[in-house]
């Protein structure tokens, strides 16, 4: 897709340095770090979680308690740790838990130590799920994990920004049509322009963020690319002319955007918005509900459908699953939980992150105010070319020591994005090889 450019190259300013780390809740019966998982106590069970995420379950956790008389004991860890945690004991002879939650990309890795969970997978099940998380819970031929809660990127803009009138007649004399949250990758670029232009120095048209790499997935999608980066059977397809209209756009936003592109992630990108120094950003779903009260941008953010190229809208799910150690032996009651847990899914929805996996528990919500956020999460994680990371084994190696340095150096004045794609391309196919 070729982009019409209507503003010059300028030069990029500092970033504001941190962000706004995600809270967590206080668990029911902390374990610590060196939680077990006793074999002789039928009435308990242990859950490994995230520390991000620890809030989305304590609901379902105390109400579970109450009903089924069953407790639940939480072992809350930082996300390298978890998958460290997971990746020690799931590759041993035993297990000091029964239910993780799981990162998505993670089910390829350990999904031989976890227990089959199909019988759980009714048709009235997947029926109430998006095809991206039912695609992704089954690894070789067997579900391994059910989705406690799902996030994608959704596109936030300033509402002060778009209504105010004279900004609406400057874009309309500008650019030949009216102002509005843009749904296409050139009404992106011309908003992000148009907003960098009109602003003191103290505001950015948008963001490029070069430390995390699902953003340049989620564009990578929306394309219609139907290869994520890498299929099951090793071919890569990287350096193709989706990936490298992809890596082009992405790229075309760095005139409007604040310096040090090289190494914002989502942390600096929230804080940016928050502060007010972003008119428009791509951005998970949950950080509807994290703008502090006292922030610039409070009672100013508006949310919307992701944007769209030419296979129209499309994201890549940001999901969670509750997954069973296939040596815990409290299968039954760890089954029950998990159950439990898609049953009772609408607990989750008041948590820290807000958030659900459930199609009915969204929809039933969209229109509540303070949920605005999940009409355009619904519709982005419906849309057609919505798509999921490979399940490869070898994922989070490609991502750390391929993607993203490769986005680190698209980011960079003189990137050559052909040759980007190409050397990154040939890293992969050695990694999978």
């Amino acid at each position: 897709m070729t982009l019409r450019t209507t503003a010059p190259r300028t030069s990029r300013r500092t970033l504001l340095a941190g962000g706004i780390a995600l809270a967590s809740t206080a668990a029911l019966s902390s374990c610590g770090v060196g939680g077990s998982s006793s074999s002789d106590d039928q009435n308990s069970i242990t859950l490994l979680v995230e520390a991000g995420g620890h809030s989305q379950l304590v609901p379902i956790a105390e109400q579970f308690e109450e009903d089924t008389g069953v407790s639940v004991s939480f072992v809350e860890l930082p996300y390298d740790g978890l998958y460290n945690r997971l990746s020690s004991e799931l590759t041993g002879d035993a297990v000091s838990f029964d239910v993780a939650a799981l990162d998505a990309v993670w089910l390829p890795a350990f999904h031989s130590a976890l227990t089959p969970l199909d019988e759980l997978f009714t048709e009235e099940v997947k029926s109430d799920l998006f095809p991206a998380l039912v695609e992704e819970a089954a690894v070789d031929g067997r579900f391994v994990g059910m989705p406690a809660w799902t996030n994608s990127e959704i596109l936030y803009y300033r509402t002060d920004l778009f209504e105010d009138p004279a900004h609406q007649a400057d874009f309309l004399a500008e650019y030949g049509y009216d102002l509005a949250p843009p749904t296409t990758w050139q009404e992106y670029y011309d908003a992000a322009a148009f907003f960098h232009s009109t602003g003191d120095g103290s505001l950015y048209g948008a963001d490029v963020k070069g430390a995390v790499e699902t953003e340049w997935l989620t564009t990578l999608a929306q394309t219609g690319e139907e290869t994520m980066v890498v299929d099951d059977d090793g071919n890569v397809s990287l350096g193709n002319d989706n990936s490298i209209a992809a890596l082009d756009f992405y790229t075309s936003l760095l005139p409007f955007a604040p310096s040090g592109a090289a190494q914002l992630d989502w942390a600096g990108t929230q804080n940016l918005f928050n502060q007010g120094q972003l008119a428009l950003m791509r951005f998970w779903a949950h950080a509807y509900r994290q703008v502090p009260e006292d922030a610039p941008v409070a009672g100013k953010v508006g949310v919307a459908t992701t944007i769209g190229g030419e296979a129209g809208p499309a994201g890549v799910p940001g999901a969670w699953y509750l997954s069973i150690a296939e040596a815990s032996p409290k299968q039954e009651r760890a089954l029950e939980f998990v159950q439990y847990a898609f049953d009772h899914n609408e607990l989750s929805i008041d948590a820290d992150l807000g958030l659900a996996a459930r199609v009915s528990v969204l929809e039933a919500n969209q229109d509540v105010d303070g949920f605005e956020n999940y009409g355009p999460l619904i519709e982005t994680l419906n849309a057609p070319a919505t798509s999921p990371r490979p399940a490869l084994r070898e994922w989070q190696q490609i991502v750390d020591n391929v993607l993203i340095p490769m986005l680190q150096k698209s980011v960079e004045p003189g990137a050559d994005n052909p040759a980007l794609l190409a050397d990154a391309r040939s890293r992969i196919e050695n990694l999978v090889a």
